[in-house]
């Protein structure tokens, strides 16, 4: 096996029912429970049509500028999936595009996370697909590889392993690693019920604010 060149079945995926779970909550709040370390940088813009989704990852590695193992994922991935793309944060090459991703949405691939650039946006934003990325481009990509599928990757400063729970909205994209899936949806969902109380004491005038001057005075703030 050549490492840098090779491909991996990926077997084991993130708990459909956690999936169908994570998908209820705004990514925000999944990733404030994970002590605000698991979000992508806040770099990743929304692209494709569809805003909001959650699945596993479908990890690929390509070389910067090159699109060869891409093709395939979007050949390989399973419906739902999310392609989890690293590709060196490289952004003077559009790594997908139109036709690659209308193929993807035709084969029902949840959606696409691109460490890197994409192109043919007014046709992107179009598509049935999420599509998040660092930027765009209208030059094209070479298809000669190397790469992988199936492997940790590297995206948007975070660490990546196949059939990973990633979730994203438009405030952009979190990575729950497969391990811990069940804790922290739960922690999630009880987050959000706060969330949802404090939306309504806002609205009620009775929002509890005695905390903040409080700390201020705690961290010998002068003034306070």
């Amino acid at each position: 096996m050549t490492v840098g060149f090779r491909i991996r079945p990926i077997t084991t995926r993130v708990d459909p029912a956690l999936v169908a779970r994570a998908a209820k909550l705004p990514v925000a709040n999944i990733g404030d429970v994970m002590n605000r370390l698991q979000a992508l940088s806040g770099t990743f813009h929304s692209f494709g049509g569809k805003k909001r989704l959650c699945g596993p990852a479908f990890t690929v590695k390509a070389r910067s500028g090159d699109n060869l193992m891409l093709h395939h994922a979007v050949d390989a991935a399973l419906p739902g999936d999310i392609i989890v793309a690293d590709g060196n944060g490289d952004l003077t090459v559009g790594l997908m595009g139109d036709l690659m991703l209308g193929h993807a949405t035709k084969r029902r691939i949840g959606g696409v996370i691109v460490d890197g650039a994409v192109r043919d946006i007014p046709q992107l934003a179009k598509m049935d697909l999420g599509v998040w990325a660092r930027g765009h481009t209208p030059a094209g990509p070479f298809k000669d590889g190397p790469g992988e599928i199936g492997y940790a990757v590297s995206c948007g400063g975070q660490v990546v392993m196949p059939g990973d729970l990633i979730c994203c909205d438009e405030d952009g994209v979190v990575v729950v690693p497969m391990a811990d899936a069940e804790r922290v949806i739960a922690d999630a969902e009880k987050h959000q019920a706060k969330e949802i109380q404090a939306e309504k004491e806002i609205q009620a005038g009775t929002w509890p604010r005695e905390w903040v001057l409080a700390s201020l005075k705690d961290k010998g703030c002068e003034g306070a």
